[in-house]
């Protein structure tokens, strides 16, 4: 994949990682409780592993976002709301709160590739 192809869907890329991230992270206590398949330590490691890749995919997609392109303003916020998560998910079994950290922090992720997504095709209107 060229890195202009990637430039352009760092953003949607992002996005769906997050969403992803969220839905993850808000069925893992409902499924730790009523499926049989987490139960057995293989997949259960496989499956919370998944946090990781979040963060690798957000982290890229960040990057890829930023790298050109993103205001100074948006530039900031992504970074920013990414260490928020990728601290929030590495903690989440230190504390709860660093739990509902991570989802505002998803949350910010989102709304700040939107902006992005937004601010481009403005930039590209004119």
């Amino acid at each position: 994949m060229k890195t202009d192809s990637l430039d352009k869907k760092a953003d949607y890329i992002g996005i769906t990682g997050s969403v992803l991230c969220m839905i993850h992270c808000l069925i893992t206590p409902m499924l730790l409780m009523t499926s049989s398949l987490l139960k057995h330590d293989a997949f259960r490691i496989g499956y919370l592993s998944l946090d990781y890749v979040f963060i690798g995919v957000n982290i890229v997609a960040v990057y890829f976002a930023t790298r050109h392109y993103a205001s100074p303003v948006i530039r900031i916020c992504l970074w920013a709301f990414l260490s928020l998560f990728t601290v929030a998910i590495l903690l989440e079994d230190v504390n709860e709160l660093f739990e509902y950290l991570g989802y505002l922090a998803s949350a910010g992720l989102v709304i700040s590739h939107l902006f992005n997504i937004r601010a481009h095709r403005l930039q590209h209107a004119h």
